[in-house]
């Protein structure tokens, strides 16, 4: 399953510091970051819940909500 967020995540070094706290989200596979998008699509693949996905990032530092699909 794919989920889309809209993000601050604006740069190579925002990036690297949300890493740890992604991967460490039970059921995330895969995910990237669009930083050349204007709302900075960060696209997660696998069973994560959304609740777990923004809670990650949001104690990372960055501002996330869920992009509608």
């Amino acid at each position: 399953m794919t989920k889309q967020f809209k993000t601050n995540i604006n740069c190579s070094n925002c990036v690297r510091s949300v890493t740890n706290f992604l991967n460490e989200v039970p059921g995330v596979e895969k995910w990237t970051v669009d930083t050349d998008h204007p709302d900075k699509i960060l696209t997660v693949e696998g069973a994560a819940s959304s609740e777990d996905i923004i809670e990650a990032v949001d104690d990372a530092g960055f501002d996330i909500e869920e992009k509608a699909v």
